[in-house]
């Protein structure tokens, strides 16, 4: 008698939960506040998601009339005790095609009412004068990147059991070696983590600890060896600091019509200074290094490519979305006026960015168009922009990844022949075959590269944790491992901010053969389609 055909169970879809939300202490400084659904303002056919922003502001895109909006704003504003003071135009963006105008939202009146809040004066708005009335009007978002945080991420004070340090099979309990409810800053963009997910964040399975590196530097080919110019990747991260792989690559502190591009003063560059911030306890902070990281992964995959880096992202995080929008605006006119024949452009044709947000509407057409908007001004001009999904463990869009044809095709940017679309890039475990259990997933990431305990450059930091144990036999020092001495240039960590980098650095050399002064937009998009589609899969 037959056997009847085993049954498979069916395939489990995950399900598109909201990360938790981010610890107060990460957001106190830009004002941040989250938006819970459960007790937000609601308005008819607005169903809001979490997100984070900063409260009392809103900001206007240069898309639409910025005193219409105002006005209906204020209309609003009055009667619940606050006024709408317009902010200065970043004068970054002043004179360019796009970017945001604040406005804040203050106490308008002597009589005690609710705090000025961001989220609720727009849906007041809305439900008074309707969607239309505030378009292209929106929240302003905080912005994470996605590093594995050790810095702060547990009880340092005894790592791990030294009862019996001569039993070398179990040397120590591996189980739960410390605590890991709160293993990492909540970096990208508003998430915590279960124990599993946590342990990426341990020295020795992924988090930040110095590594030795050995073998030689990345070879660089000489300019003479090169048939056209070389590849440009741009990186917006937290800077890049001094080492003797990237000082001969790296450019930094490029200016657009005299006007600098996201920070620069020295004072608060987390590539110089390991420790600006928080308890006066010498620790290393939980970004400080980040771009060097960055940089150092785009040089190992590409080593002929000449790098751009500019600083937008404080040492503890996180960035507010209209500065970063500043930058962004920057950086794609200095595209523009290269791809045009323009003075002042400079080509850029990867941007590798390693940061994001959960938008509250993405699904309806209060989205803000802004970010996508200048992101697109970037791709139709030939730049492949390649952006990190995010380390939450969710299929939860997170932006501007999510911007990334869909692979179901239910994405909010159609793909089209003459605009390149966005790479989002999750994270491989070093393995190369499985994904890290951190990454986030699902039909908006559409490329997975390695990001788990990956090596790469770092500062000559030296943090204020000590080794476990120092001595001193026949005239020489001995001591344990320093966690947090990065001295030797080079470490280990963890995250989809560093495959995203890794997978610039893959599109580069691809696009590296064919790059040639002179190239008009046709060419510089059909050659990235080409690369893009070689791979990812995605085709226009």
């Amino acid at each position: 008698m037959a056997q009847e055909p085993e049954k498979k169970p069916p395939v489990r879809k995950p399900l598109d939960r909201d990360p938790a939300p981010p610890r107060p202490a990460s957001i106190a400084t830009v004002e941040g506040r989250v938006l819970d659904p459960a007790t937000a303002i609601s308005v008819k056919g607005v169903t809001p998601r979490p997100t984070v922003y900063v409260g009392p502001r809103l900001v206007i895109s240069k898309s639409v009339d910025f005193e219409g909006a105002l006005a209906v704003l204020r209309a609003v504003a009055e009667p619940l005790g606050w006024d709408v003071v317009p902010e200065r135009e970043d004068p970054h963006t002043a004179n360019l095609r796009f970017g945001v105008r604040p406005v804040r939202i203050e106490i308008g009146s002597n009589t005690a009412t609710i705090a000025p809040d961001g989220w609720t004066l727009l849906q007041q708005t809305r439900a008074q004068f309707g969607v239309d009335a505030v378009r292209g009007v929106g929240l302003d978002h905080v912005v994470y990147t996605s590093p594995f945080d050790v810095s702060h991420p547990f009880d340092v004070s005894h790592p791990f059991d030294v009862s019996h340090p001569f039993d070398v099979s179990h040397p120590f309990d591996v189980s739960h070696p410390f605590d890991v409810s709160h293993p990492f800053d909540v970096s990208h963009p508003a998430g915590g983590a279960s124990g599993p997910v946590a342990t990426y964040a341990v020295p020795g399975s992924g988090g930040r600890q110095p590594v030795a590196y050995v073998g030689p530097a990345p070879r660089r080919a000489p300019d003479a060896e090169l048939a056209g110019r070389r590849v440009v990747v741009a990186i917006l991260d937290t800077g890049c600091g001094a080492h003797e792989w990237l000082d001969p690559v790296v450019r930094k502190g490029l200016t657009i019509d005299g006007m600098p591009i996201g920070h620069t003063d020295p004072a608060d560059d987390p590539e110089l200074h390991g420790d600006l911030t928080g308890q006066l306890d010498g620790m290393i902070d939980p970004l400080s290094g980040h771009g060097t990281f960055i940089a150092g992964l785009v040089h190992q995959a590409c080593p002929d490519a000449d790098i751009l880096s500019w600083r937008v992202v404080p040492s503890y995080g996180p960035l507010v979305e209209s500065d970063w929008i500043a930058a962004l605006a920057q950086v794609a006119e200095l595209a523009r006026r290269f791809r045009a024949g323009e003075d002042g452009g400079v080509p850029i044709d990867v941007l590798s960015l390693s940061m994001g947000y959960y938008h509250e509407t993405p699904e309806d057409e209060l989205f803000d168009p802004t970010l996508y908007a200048i992101l697109e001004d970037l791709a139709r001009n030939g730049t492949v922009v390649v952006c990190s999904a995010g380390n939450d463990a969710t299929s939860r869009p997170s932006f501007p990844a999510a911007f990334a044809p869909w692979a179901d095709g239910s994405g909010p940017i159609p793909t089209s022949p003459d605009c390149l679309p966005i790479v989002s890039v999750g994270a491989l475990n070093p393995n190369g075959l499985t994904d890290a259990l951190f990454s986030n997933a699902g039909p908006w990431v559409r490329a997975f590269a390695p990001g788990a305990a990956v090596m790469s450059t770092f500062p000559a930091f030296e943090g204020g944790l000590q080794p476990v144990a120092r001595t001193v036999a026949f005239g020489r020092r001995r001591e344990s491992i320093d966690p947090d001495d990065f001295r030797g240039g080079f470490g280990v960590w963890s995250g989809t901010s560093f495959a995203a980098p890794l997978l610039a650095g893959c599109v580069a050399v691809a696009l590296a053969p064919a790059i040639a002064d002179g190239d008009d937009v046709l060419t510089a998009v059909e050659r990235g389609w080409r690369v893009v589609e070689s791979l990812t899969g995605m085709a226009p």
